[in-house]
């Protein structure tokens, strides 16, 4: 990308996130920020009891993630977000408005595997429904790719720059 903008990689659990995330900063030169990060205490617990967050759960931690975006404005950067719903993409946009987003989409079965096959992660697979229940894909008006994560991650990172490159044509 000839600019730099703070891209969001944002998906359902286990749509690797965290893996594409770094790989996609290397490949630009910015630094990469885990959204899981940003959580408070609270968050990680209610969600390792496999009790999913509510909206008054989130907004602190999508706040904190979109100033992240919003200091990183102009000098690029990579960073994950579920960001499920389109009032959660617009709560970072309103935090950071030239941020761009990349979906990473996949088979459920696909994906509920890889997330079995995580180690120290949170987020239990038994969430799976409800994420897949909460997502919006991206709307026509949001600036944003999807991408299929099928593939090995160094394969999904080469699908999603070539999409991000598009955005700038």
């Amino acid at each position: 990308m000839s600019t730099p903008h703070v891209v969001v990689v944002m998906g359902v659990a286990g749509t690797g996130k965290t893996t594409i995330g770094p790989l996609l900063a290397a490949e630009f030169g910015v630094p990469y920020a885990e959204g899981d990060d940003f959580h408070p205490a609270a968050n990680i617990a209610k969600m390792s009891a496999g009790t999913p967050l509510d909206d008054s759960d989130r907004w602190p931690w999508l706040d904190a993630i979109g100033q992240w975006a919003h200091n990183r404005d102009g000098l690029g950067g990579v960073v994950s977000s579920s960001a499920l719903k389109r009032i959660y993409r617009d709560r970072l946009r309103a935090e950071a408005p030239g941020a761009v987003f990349l979906h990473l989409t996949g088979d459920r079965a696909l994906i509920e595997e890889r997330m079995a096959d995580r180690k120290g992660h949170f987020m239990p697979t038994a969430l799976l429904d409800s994420q897949f229940a909460t997502l919006q894909p991206l709307q026509e008006d949001e600036a944003g790719v999807s991408v299929d994560v099928s593939g090995t991650p160094e394969e999904i990172t080469q699908r999603a720059v070539a999409a991000l490159r598009r955005l700038e044509d």
